[in-house]
């Protein structure tokens, strides 16, 4: 990968899909290409955290974390990144408003799953976030409803754009967020390290 950050240009919609990825596994793919075609994005960046504030305990080593990403997705669109750590950036808030500043003209789409809008009122400065990029939510299993009534998802109610019309989302001036269903296996990086499939 190298000491680069990577490529982009003005005009370009970028999903961004953050997380600690400990590991990356097929339920990634699966909502990074939903991601793609449903809100009509022209790449998706996995942003390969150095650590979540909200967790207690440290991830495996970076280089492991990226390099089992790679082998869980290959994707001509989509980028695995550790642009995180080479910015210095812990917190969303944080890495957004460095991307703008870098990236002068390039949109940006924050994706998360459903399970993450049902906490983001407890992210930092949570609510920059909303008013900074459009968010494109995605579904999984068992997470539908807790999200919907969430602080945030009740607080910007009529910035929603419904899923009908999620391609909307690459063009919209923030606060905009989009919720769509994405049937999928309900795997969770937790769930695989429970079951010892994966060590740092």
């Amino acid at each position: 990968m190298g000491d680069h950050f990577p490529y982009a240009t003005a005009g370009q919609v970028i999903g961004l899909l953050g997380g600690s990825f400990d590991p990356a596994h097929t339920g990634h793919a699966h909502i990074t290409r939903e991601a793609l075609k449903r809100f009509g994005l022209d790449r998706v960046w996995w942003l390969v955290s150095p650590g979540n504030p909200l967790k207690v305990h440290g991830p495996a080593p970076m280089e492991q974390r990226l390099a089992h990403a790679r082998q869980i997705i290959q994707h001509p669109r989509v980028v695995l990144t550790d642009i995180e750590e080479r910015l210095g950036t812990r917190h969303t808030a944080q890495t957004l408003t460095a991307l703008r500043a870098r990236y002068q003209g390039v949109r940006f789409v924050w994706l998360m799953g459903a399970d993450n809008l049902a906490q983001l009122h407890l992210w930092q400065n949570w609510q920059h976030i909303v008013e900074t990029v459009p968010i494109g939510v995605l579904a999984r299993p068992g997470q539908r409803i807790s999200a919907r009534m969430s602080r945030a998802a009740s607080l910007y109610a009529k910035y929603r754009i419904p899923a009908q019309q999620s391609q909307l989302l690459r063009s919209a001036e923030p606060p905009a967020w989009c919720f769509v269903n994405v049937p999928m296996t309900d795997i969770s990086s937790t769930a695989i390290r429970a079951a010892g499939a994966w060590s740092a």
